[in-house]
């Protein structure tokens, strides 16, 4: 049996290697509520095999201490064992982006973070679910990136001495010069289809993405569906021209964006696709992936906010 009822997971190395040295200051606020017990993760994947052992060894509140990555594969870890047994989600904010912690409504500061997972109380959340044509499946929190915005992702990758918003912005600038294919893709959902060239895809949880770009501004964790933004193909200078309306979250008016709303879809694409799942790389280059389905899953994960 746990010590606590408690499990701290962190990534050692979110923000650049600076969480680990933020988690001394949180200890003696963990110590003014009861204790938790810690585990560190030492590879890919390894913080969902942390959650999911914690939830079978009858933790009753699993807190992420780390960025969206720490998050997403606390989350996958928690959504393999029953919805009776799965534990209550915390969030710590110590990476780069935080956007999940954000839109889930936690303070930035961690130690204020904290104390609110302590005090406040749960709430239930959906969950996506993506699943591609190899079988293949995976979990989703907050965004689910296809196209564009996943190569962003993958570009961000290689800014090893950069933080924050400032490692996106570059990348998608360098996306918008080096990487600007649009393949047709046919979308099929439970409120509409469609089909034509587009350059990105983006199905929202949460409002926003890489640190701050306000992908699906009226977007909620809590309200049973899904939505999304979709950029149909444009020139290199309408993307300069949109990217400081996403900033702002202030696209929606555009001829070239498709805004909507599902709670199921199948994606189908006539050259192979980047994805994203959380800021995590689920498809980069070099996969061909081609064929998608998402889904809903409403209430499925108690979170503290």
């Amino acid at each position: 049996m746990p010590r606590h009822t408690a499990k701290i997971i962190i990534n050692p190395s979110a923000d650049l290697g600076r969480a680990w040295r933020s988690a001394a200051d949180l200890r003696p606020v963990i110590d003014e509520f009861g204790g938790a017990d810690w585990s560190g993760s030492a590879y890919p994947t390894h913080a969902s095999e942390l959650a999911q052992l914690a939830a079978e060894d009858g933790y009753q509140l699993v807190i992420a201490a780390g960025g969206d990555g720490t998050v997403h594969e606390v989350v996958n870890g928690l959504m393999r064992v029953p919805a009776a047994q799965r534990p209550v989600l915390g969030v710590i904010p110590l990476g780069t982006g935080n956007d999940f912690a954000h839109t889930i409504g936690m303070p930035p500061a961690p130690i204020s973070a904290l104390r609110q997972i302590f005090t406040g109380k749960p709430r239930a959340i959906d969950i996506g679910l993506l699943q591609d044509d190899r079988g293949r499946s995976e979990y989703w929190d907050n965004t689910l990136g296809i196209g564009f915005d996943a190569t962003v992702t993958i570009r961000s990758r290689k800014f090893t001495y950069l933080r924050g918003f400032l490692v996106y912005l570059i990348s998608v600038l360098q996306t918008i010069l080096l990487n600007h294919a649009a393949p047709r893709m046919v979308m099929t959902s439970d409120q509409e289809s469609w089909d034509e060239k587009t350059l990105m895809l983006t199905i929202c949880n949460g409002p926003r993405e890489g640190g701050g770009f306000l992908i699906a501004p009226h977007a909620a964790p809590d309200d049973d569906i899904f939505d999304y933004a979709a950029v149909r193909k444009v020139s290199r200078l309408m993307m300069l021209r949109l990217l400081p309306e996403f900033m702002r979250g202030t696209h929606q008016g555009f001829k070239a964006i498709r805004m909507g709303k599902l709670h199921r879809a199948s994606i189908q694409a006539d050259a192979p696709l980047t994805i994203h799942t959380d800021g995590e790389i689920f498809a980069g280059f070099g996969v061909d992936i081609r064929k998608l389905s998402v889904e809903i899953l409403p209430g499925a994960l108690q979170v503290m906010c």
